[in-house]
């Protein structure tokens, strides 16, 4: 796995996760939230500013030129614009551990500098991935509607897991699968998978996300703050 597609799934995570800001069902799960974004953007500022100049790959790439999954970049909802909390931790949870093995890979290669990103990565994933394991948990041992809406999560985001594990899939369901099943969450059937997203061909909902999160630097390129 490249540097630079690591280094865009996460920054194009955080900016996905930055939405529940203000809009999580409590209050500490809204500064939990808040604090895995911030997570994934100092993650993405080492990736890609070990790959060239940060803000100009963050700001200044059009879509096709971003090698993000396309996981990453789905709405944390059935459609654009929806937020559904069940949906978001079923995403969390499959994000976070593929990031975790990605990085322990990352941790104990050659290269020095990959290796240091890395191993600091690997201890802030951890915590994801536990956070995620935490809530599907409470949800898939809630109420009928609570493991309603977290297994449809699952069922509409399970496709684009084959993307986001390619090379690590067997290692990936020996730790997503075990939480299913403690949360009593049926795994969704391997069926269409979608991919491309590594390749620069990405949904519409890449788009819509880089044209607010680029915004201001492409009306003001080079501003000096």
């Amino acid at each position: 796995m490249e540097l630079l597609g690591l280094g865009d799934d996460a920054l194009i995570a955080a900016q996905r996760l930055a939405e529940w800001v203000s809009r999580a069902p409590t209050l500490e799960e809204d500064v939990a939230l808040a604090n895995i974004a911030l997570d994934q953007l100092g993650a993405a500022r080492m990736l890609l500013a070990a790959v060239g100049d940060e803000d100009e790959l963050a700001y200044r790439r059009d879509d096709h030129q971003f090698r993000n999954c396309l996981l990453a970049e789905l709405p944390l909802g059935p459609g654009r614009g929806d937020l559904d909390f069940g949906w978001t931790m079923s995403w969390l949870l499959m994000l976070s551990a593929a990031q975790l093995l990605r990085y322990t890979d990352l941790a104990g290669g050659s290269d020095e500098q990959a290796a240091a990103i890395g191993a600091k990565a690997v201890k802030e994933s951890t915590y994801h991935l536990d956070h995620a394991r935490q809530w599907m948990l409470r949800l898939g041992g809630g109420t009928e509607e609570s493991q309603r809406r977290v297994q449809q999560g699952l069922d509409g985001l399970w496709p684009y897991g084959h993307e986001l594990t390619e090379g690590i899939r067997d290692r990936w369901l020996a730790i997503v699968e075990p939480v299913l099943a403690e949360a009593g969450l049926k795994r969704p059937d391997d069926r269409w998978r979608p991919g491309g997203g590594r390749d620069g061909r990405h949904t519409e909902h890449l788009s819509y996300l880089l044209a607010e999160m680029q915004s201001l630097h492409r009306a003001h390129p080079g501003a000096q703050w």
